[in-house]
C-alpha cells in the first residue's frame, strides 16, 4: 500500500488530470484529421482493421495508417483514465473524483463501440455526429475532473452572473450541437463514398451561427459583470478565455465558409470547439451557486 502511495502522489494525480483533458481534446482533433483526409474507412471494418488483420496492412496505404493510429489513441485515453483512478484512490479516496474517472472509462468503451458502428454503417453522418457528441461530453467530464482535483476557492457569484453563465452554457452547447449537424451536411464525409445527411449546408450554417453569436453576447456581458467584483480573478480569467475562444471560433468559421471549407481551417475550427467545451464547463463551475 505504501509503495502505491509513493508512486501515485498528489503531483501525479494533477498531471494525470491535465493529461486527461488534453488527450480528450486531442482525440477529437485526430478524429477530425481522419475525416478530413478521407481516411474514415482506412480500416474498413471493426474491431479488426481489415477482415483478416487486427492492424492496418500495406494495402490500406496512408489512409489505413491514419485511421489505425487514431484507434490506437483510444488505448492511450484508457490508460490515462485507469492510472488516474488508482492515483485518486491512493491519494484522495474521494468518491467525487473517483466517479469522474469511472465515467471516463465507461465513455471510452462507448466511444469505441460507436466508432465501430460508424465504420460498419459506412460513416453514417448521424452516427459520426453521435461520436462527436460523446467526445464533447467526455471533454466536459475531464474538465469537471480537473476542477475537482484542484478544488479552487472562488469569489461567490451573483444571481445575474449565474444567469449569464447559464445562457452562455445553453447557447454555446446549442451552437456545438448544430455545428455537428452542419458537419454531417458538408463535403468532408471521411470517405468519398460516405453518405451525407441531406440537409441544406448553407442554411444550417446560419442556424449554427445564431446561437454562437448569442453565446458570444452572453460571454461578453458576463465578462463585464465578473470583472467588476471578482477579487481573485479566477472566474474572470475563465470567462475571458471562453470569450476569446468564441471570437476565434467565429473568425475561423466565417473564413472557412467563405473560402470553401479548406481542410486546415476546418481542423482548427474543431480544435477550438473542443477547447471551448472545456472552458464552458470550467466557467460554469466557477460561477455556480455555492
Amino acid at each position: 500500500m505504501n509503495s502505491f502511495k509513493r508512486i501515485f502522489s498528489e503531483a501525479v494525480l494533477r498531471a494525470l488530470a491535465w493529461a486527461s483533458v488534453v488527450s480528450e481534446i486531442l482525440i477529437v482533433v485526430t478524429g477530425g484529421a481522419v475525416r478530413l483526409t478521407a481516411s474514415g474507412l482506412g480500416c474498413p471494418t471493426w474491431p479488426n482493421c481489415t477482415p483478416e488483420s487486427l492492424i492496418t496492412v500495406p494495402e490500406m496505404g496512408i489512409h489505413g495508417v491514419i485511421e489505425f493510429t487514431n484507434r490506437l489513441l483510444t488505448f492511450v485515453l484508457l490508460l490515462i483514465a485507469v492510472l488516474f483512478f488508482f492515483a485518486a484512490l491512493f491519494t484522495r479516496g474521494s468518491r467525487r473524483i473517483l466517479s469522474t474517472s469511472i465515467w471516463l472509462i465507461l465513455g471510452i468503451f462507448l466511444q469505441a463501440v460507436v466508432g465501430g458502428i460508424s465504420v460498419l454503417t459506412n460513416l453514417n453522418p448521424w452516427v459520426v455526429g453521435l461520436h462527436f457528441v460523446i467526445s464533447s461530453a467526455m471533454i466536459s467530464i475531464s474538465a469537471l475532473q480537473l476542477w475537482r482535483v484542484y478544488s479552487p476557492a472562488v469569489t461567490p457569484s451573483t444571481r445575474s452572473e449565474r444567469s449569464f453563465s447559464a445562457a452562455l452554457i445553453g447557447f454555446g452547447s446549442t451552437a456545438v450541437l448544430l455545428g455537428i449537424v452542419v458537419t454531417g451536411s458538408g463535403p468532408h464525409a471521411g470517405d468519398l463514398d460516405a453518405p451525407r445527411n441531406g440537409l441544406n449546408s448553407e442554411l444550417w450554417q446560419h442556424f449554427h451561427s445564431y446561437p454562437a453569436y448569442l453565446a458570444l453576447a452572453s460571454a461578453t456581458s458576463l465578462l463585464v459583470l465578473v470583472r467588476r467584483r471578482d477579487v481573485d480573478g479566477f472566474a474572470s480569467r475563465l470567462v475571458f478565455w471562453s470569450t476569446f475562444a468564441l471570437v476565434a471560433q467565429a473568425t475561423v468559421g466565417i473564413a472557412q465558409a467563405r473560402l470553401g471549407l479548406p481542410v486546415l481551417l476546418v481542423l482548427i475550427h474543431m480544435a477550438i470547439a473542443s477547447v471551448f467545451i472545456a472552458l464552458l464547463t470550467l466557467q460554469g463551475l466557477a460561477l455556480r451557486k455555492k
